[in-house]
């Protein structure tokens, strides 16, 4: 038989084993769960590296991107660039094409119009601006609203002003010429320019001047009409031909050729003269002339 102090040892054995079996299995489970965090945080970290790897390619390809429509857009301005300044001169040269070479040339005594030459077309200029509304006067049809504005602007300011005379054909400045020759033998070429040398027959110059003098006179210059023109014909593109001391013809302060606002403005603000500038700079104004 077995005394009660040997049974409680027993029992205290027992106990033993009971929980070192469930510790034995805590311990275990615990390790087993452990191991299976460490792999899923291995798992995670592993996810995590080839994300951030597939964004920083993205960015680069981004970037790459970027760079190339960059560029793109870079070669599409340049070339809107080019096609525009292509434009701009097949527009030159298509003004240029419809525009007369000789209306900057310089004829007085210099270059010749032939007898053929007829400005590509001429207007009546308003009666209501003539001396003579009966001579039914003709200029240049792209020059008549430059003087007629010049002319409306001189008269709302008081000093009205009216055409003598416009387009002269090679064959009237002819007849014209044989008359003063008549009357004043050679003396005439200093007022008068040969056919074919006349600027009238380009159709872009007038004879100007008031119904008080009615005429050309050398008193139109220090008139309201001629002192106006002196300061304010530029502005309309006219420009006065033979001013003192030309080496063509006496000075005429009536005679006005329209030469555009451009070359006009330059002229004036330079204090220069038609006849004294070099054809060729003369030439780089045609493509402008009516602007």
């Amino acid at each position: 038989m077995i005394r009660g102090d040997s049974r409680a040892l027993l029992f205290a054995l027992g106990i033993l084993l009971v929980i070192g079996g469930g510790a034995g299995y805590g311990a275990y489970t615990l390790g087993t769960r452990l191991g299976e965090t460490r792999s899923e945080l291995a798992s995670t970290t592993a996810a995590k590296t080839s994300v951030a790897t597939e964004l920083a390619r993205t960015r680069a390809d981004n970037e790459q991107l970027s760079a190339q429509l960059a560029e793109q857009v870079q070669k599409n301005l340049t070339l809107g660039t080019q096609v525009d300044q292509i434009a701009s001169t097949v527009t030159t040269l298509t003004k240029l094409s419809q525009t007369d070479k000789e209306l900057l040339q310089k004829y007085s005594r210099v270059y010749f119009l032939n007898e053929n030459y007829i400005p590509s077309s001429l207007s009546e200029i308003d009666p209501l601006y003539q001396l003579d509304p009966s001579r039914h006067l003709q200029i240049h049809s792209k020059v008549k609203p430059f003087l007629e504005n010049m002319l409306t602007d001189a008269s709302d300011a008081g000093v009205p002003i009216v055409a003598l005379s416009g387009y002269r054909s090679f064959a009237e400045q002819k007849t014209l010429k044989s008359s003063y020759t008549v009357t004043y033998g050679s003396g005439s070429n200093r007022f008068s320019a040969d056919q074919g040398y006349s600027e009238h027959q380009l159709g872009t110059a007038v004879d100007l001047t008031t119904k008080s003098i009615a005429g050309t006179s050398l008193a139109f210059a220090t008139s309201p009409a001629g002192i106006w023109l002196d300061a304010n014909a530029y502005k309309y593109g006219f420009i006065l031909s033979y001013p003192k001391g030309n080496t063509y013809y006496q000075y005429e302060p009536w005679h006005w050729r329209f030469i555009g606002v451009a070359l006009a403005t330059k002229l004036h603000d330079t204090a220069q003269h038609f006849y004294d500038l070099p054809q060729r700079d003369m030439d780089t104004y045609l493509v402008s002339i009516f602007d």
